[in-house]
């Protein structure tokens, strides 16, 4: 098989450098004969760190229609999904070379009638430690729980078990060799899962400044989801005639969301970019959620990365080294200076293959 020949500059360190793609790894040794495949700015393959694939606005959706949408995010760069919950077996992507690399978390796991109607496996407190052993040992090493919704007798947000509850929980998890995770929008349902051990905060709005010191201490993750908060204000209207105190919240949360993100960047909370595709939301804009992220005030360089080599890093995943899987993404000018190129790849490159471009 002819080699392929990259060459420009390379994330993160920016060294330019030839890059060669041999057997559908990377090596930086000169290759006889190579064929010079793509030219730019070379960025180790963007991660997605929260995306439904087979998810859609009712539930689940058909395998071809998954089959789509997972082109639709590789085709914009996503090498590397994190899918943080869905309601099909997804594992067959993960037999497919050409779709993108897939970590699985199984279905989300919510309280009864507290989620969205066929988006997640429901369950009552005396079932929740059951269903966390199941879903670990179903998904790829995490388990998606959904930690606060709104409640129709309190009409608020509220965390969907108890503390004691979500303890054993993570716990559990943890036995279960699977990280955790939690959608969480206010503020009361945190502290107890940081406290617990909770490993990843999906939204994270209700972060206040004394909950980001201890996520900081603690090394807890955030995905901020940046997007999926435009809809709080359509939240707070739809919910507002029957359930004002969580218009409230909802238009709170939103009002303080650019507050909350950058303090946590500042303490040091390891952010990471996600998009929320699925459901209601389209797939294949990642380039979308970084600039959001940049919009909220984070340096660019940093939700670069945080769509990137520090993503894949935080998920175990190699980057561009040698002998490393060819999985990166060429862009025409720098996208740190540029995020516009972010929607445009010269190539994008999985598993050795180029796959656009």
């Amino acid at each position: 098989m002819t080699a392929l020949r990259f060459h420009g500059p390379v994330l993160p360190d920016g060294e330019t450098a030839d890059l060669y793609v041999v057997d559908g790894r990377v090596t930086f040794e000169p290759q006889s004969g190579a064929e010079t495949a793509a030219t730019g700015w070379i960025v180790p393959g963007l991660v997605d760190a929260h995306c439904h694939l087979g998810l859609g606005e009712e539930g689940a959706i058909s395998v071809e229609e998954t089959e789509r949408t997972a082109r639709e995010d590789r085709d914009a760069g996503a090498l590397l999904i994190r899918d943080c919950g869905s309601p099909i077996d997804t594992r067959w992507i993960q037999e497919r070379a050409d779709l993108p690399r897939l970590i699985r978390m199984g279905r989300h796991i919510a309280r009864t009638r507290r989620y969205m109607r066929g988006y997640a496996d429901e369950v009552e407190p005396v079932g929740l430690a059951e269903a966390v052993a199941r879903e670990a040992e179903r998904g790829d090493g995490w388990v998606k729980l959904v930690g606060d919704w709104i409640s129709r007798e309190e009409g608020d947000l509220r965390p969907s078990f108890s503390v004691d509850d979500f303890a054993e929980a993570i716990k559990v998890a943890h036995n279960h060799g699977a990280r955790v995770t939690a959608h969480c929008f206010g503020s009361d349902v945190l502290p107890g899962l940081i406290e617990h051990g909770i490993d990843c905060i999906e939204h994270g709005t209700g972060l206040t400044p004394d909950l980001v010191a201890l996520v900081a201490e603690k090394g807890v993750a955030v995905v901020p989801t940046v997007m999926q908060t435009e809809n709080f204000p359509v939240f707070a209207e739809q919910g507002g005639a029957r359930f004002p105190a969580y218009a409230s919240t909802m238009s709170d949360l939103y009002e303080r969301r650019r507050e909350t993100i950058m303090t946590a960047f500042e303490a040091g909370v390891p952010l990471y970019a996600g998009t929320d595709g699925g459901g209601a939301r389209r797939h294949g804009n990642l380039p979308g959620e970084i600039r959001a992220m940049v919009e909220m005030g984070l340096p660019p360089g940093y939700a670069l990365g945080a769509a990137s080599w520090q993503a894949r890093a935080w998920l175990g995943v190699a980057g561009i080294e040698e002998g490393a899987s060819a999985d990166f993404v060429v862009y025409d000018a720098d996208p740190r200076a540029d995020l516009g190129v972010l929607e445009r790849p010269t190539a994008v490159v999985l598993r050795g293959s180029v796959v656009r471009g």
